[in-house]
């Protein structure tokens, strides 16, 4: 074999003894027969294993199959010639080596290649199972014929402190298959599992202060169990199977686990009576194990909980329902990226307006981590901030830009922000760098609307420009991100292409008179993804355009002066007559009243009032004063103060909004 050659499974423990099957898996656990002395044996060569007073026969064992043992090979090297060994001959088997055979390498070195893939198959595990599971497969039976795995509950994250007593719970035990070990030897801790064992409440372990467990924790080092530190402390760590469990003798290690901080567990490394006893360097390849899977421990615990806050940051960042507006019907879908980079920076948004309106955004930071779900969280806060203040599309994405800016110069986001109006059957749309959105009309045609692309949020020093286009009633418009449309297989405008012909395909099935379901055209779209389109996380925002009639709206001005209420009454009672809803006469003109009393009181323009019939009646009064109203309590001897109390007492719901030219103040009844 060649010594430099690494590779994943160590070489067997012991080698096969004379007259065995090369394919019967018994391996390096089979007994190594000794040869009696004679003229040609060194009368002072006395095995490293072999126990004062043991005798052994020429015989071949003929103990019961066992599996091949993938670690430490004994070899000799430059040491003395055991009992039984004959020079020129092969330790263990008793014969010259075959012509052409590779000179056995020393044990260190074999230690060394043994600890070396265990670390490496320890250090592929992402989660706390896969590195357990990694040191038990790479020991068993390489290095031990039985492993116990005991870790701290709850195990701590980082530098966080734990609170409560030390207390271990049993996460994993692994031994050779019960099947193949006739013989015995020692027992399972808790019943005869070939692999694993479950942890139940019985298999927790309280750590008590300055007790011999604790002590031999604390001396982080690993020691045999038949030291009498480690002898004292199994009966604490097992119970009162210990005595069953451990073989008498050097054949136990007991190998605390050290995090970065703290313990945070142990493990019991067990070989049966019938094999090598461990030896001292035995202890530092217990050492190492111990060691590198402690810190992945950690490191597996760290990634857990990072893992889990990017996720909650994700999904608190997004939001939960979409409003119900009126005029448009919404639907939503947000995929993250692949298991490996599943935080990401995408969002989409909803935010009603004044006047009926509703704003329509969708973004996406660029990057993967928590830091993109962050900034995220940041510019949509601020463009919900922004849409209160009821600006422009193109004067939102500015802002943005300025905010971006303000973040870091590398804080680079697209972003596109729309501003539908039912009443006029119109969008406003302005786009930062962020791919155009689609609109399917009723009749079955997908349209990829042209609007000014302009540069991603975070360049600073660009304007923005702003498009008005028809929305038509019946029509669909689908705002998206770029992991729907480009992936390592196709580029964004294929993809686009792609989305358009889905689109209308998807159109077809229902007809020309009645567009596709919401949720179900969304469904379809997301199933356009191939195997290999998952590359991004994933935003989709579709809203179906109802709009409200022309004969469902009443809309007048109304000069600021002392008779301005009674005509808001007579012009709000006659539209309600028209519409067949008088039984809503009295609190209409009773609120109509009070929230125009209050518009004409500061006012220096005329006040708008305008009614929408809808699912509900909906009443906006509008001024050029930016204050908003603010609800308060009328003392006894007050003449005023009540008309906002009124309202919050009579209306389904109400509001004030800010506008860049006043204020709108709203209220809203139910019309059934």
């Amino acid at each position: 074999m060649d010594s430099t050659r690494v590779t994943e499974h160590p070489t067997s423990f012991e080698r096969p003894q004379t007259g065995a099957d090369p394919a019967d898996p018994r391996g390096a656990l089979l007994h190594t027969p000794a040869t009696p002395r004679d003229a040609g044996t060194d009368p002072a060569g006395v095995s490293e294993h072999t126990q004062p007073g043991s005798e052994q026969t020429a015989e071949p064992d003929t103990h019961r199959p066992r599996p091949v043992a993938e670690g430490i090979p004994a070899q000799p090297g430059g040491a003395p010639a055991e009992a039984g060994q004959v020079a020129g001959q092969e330790r263990r088997t008793g014969q010259a080596p075959s012509p052409g055979r590779p000179t056995p390498m020393r044990r260190d070195g074999d230690r060394l290649r043994f600890v070396g893939a265990a670390t490496r198959r320890i250090a592929r595990g992402m989660d706390l199972d896969e590195i357990v599971m990694g040191l038990c497969r790479a020991t068993v039976p390489t290095f031990a014929d039985a492993i116990l795995v005991y870790l701290r509950e709850p195990l701590p994250v980082g530098d966080e402190r734990p609170t409560g007593p030390l207390v271990l719970r049993l996460r994993r035990t692994d031994r050779i298959p019960a099947e193949r070990d006739t013989e015995g030897g020692f027992m399972p801790p808790v019943q005869p599992e070939p692999t694993e064992l479950d942890a139940v409440g019985s298999e927790l372990c309280e750590v008590r202060p300055g007790s011999a467990l604790a002590e031999v924790l604390r001396g982080v080092r690993p020691v045999f169990t038949d030291a009498p530190a480690a002898e004292a402390a199994l009966p604490e760590l097992l119970g009162d199977n210990g005595d069953f469990v451990v073989p008498p003798g050097q054949r136990a290690i007991l190998a605390p686990l050290r995090g970065r901080r703290r313990v945070i567990g142990a493990a019991l490394f067990l070989r049966r009576p019938e094999r090598i006893a461990f030896e001292a360097d035995d202890l530092l390849v217990a050492a190492q194990l111990a060691t590198h899977s402690a810190l992945g421990i950690d490191k597996a615990v760290l990634y857990g909980r990072e893992a889990y806050i990017a996720d909650e940051l994700q999904r608190t960042m997004l939001p939960e329902n979409l409003p119900r507006c009126t005029g448009v019907r919404l639907a939503s879908r947000y995929l993250p990226a692949a298991e490996t980079a599943r935080v990401g920076g995408d969002w989409y948004d909803a935010i009603p307006l004044p006047g009926s309106r509703v704003a329509l955004v969708v973004g996406d930071v660029m990057g993967h981590s928590m830091t993109s779900a962050a900034i995220m969280g940041q510019l949509r806060t601020t463009a919900q901030t922004l849409a209160g203040l009821d600006l422009p599309p193109q004067e939102v994405l500015h802002h943005l830009d300025e905010q971006a800016q303000r973040l870091g110069s590398d804080r680079m986001a697209t972003c596109l922000y729309a501003v539908y109006d039912p009443v006029a059957h119109r969008i406003t749309i302005a786009n930062a760098g962020h791919p155009p959105p689609v609109l399917l009309h009723l009749g079955g045609r997908a349209e990829v609307l042209r609007v000014p692309p302009g540069a991603p949020i975070g360049v600073g020093g660009v304007d923005f420009e702003a498009v008005e286009l028809d929305a038509p009633a019946g029509a669909t418009l689908l705002l998206y991100t770029d992991g729907l449309v480009e992936s390592r297989l196709r580029d964004v405008w294929t993809g686009i292409e792609q989305l358009r012909e889905r689109l209308a395909a998807t159109a077809q099935l229902t007809g020309p008179d009645h567009p596709p379901p919401l949720e179900a055209l969304c469904d379809e779209v997301l199933d356009m993804l191939g195997p290999g389109d998952r590359d991004d996380d994933i935003a989709l925002l579709a809203a179906r355009f109802d709009g409200i009639a022309p004969s469902d709206v009443a809309y007048w001005y109304l000069e600021p002066e002392d008779a301005a209420p009674g005509r808001a009454r007579r012009l709000a009672r006659r539209a309600l007559v028209r519409w067949g809803l008088e039984e809503l006469t009295d609190s209409v003109e009773l609120l109509v009243s009070e929230v125009v009393t209050n518009a004409v009181r500061y006012a220096s323009r005329p006040v708008t009032l305008r009614l929408l019939r809808t699912d509900v009646l909906r009443c906006e009064v509008g001024d050029d004063v930016p204050q908003l109203p603010r609800l308060r309590q009328a003392r006894a001897t007050d003449e005023g103060g009540r008309g906002l109390y009124l309202v919050n007492r009579l209306a389904r719901r109400w509001g004030a909004t800010r506008l860049s030219t006043g204020k709108v103040v709203w209220f809203e009844l139910n019309s059934g």
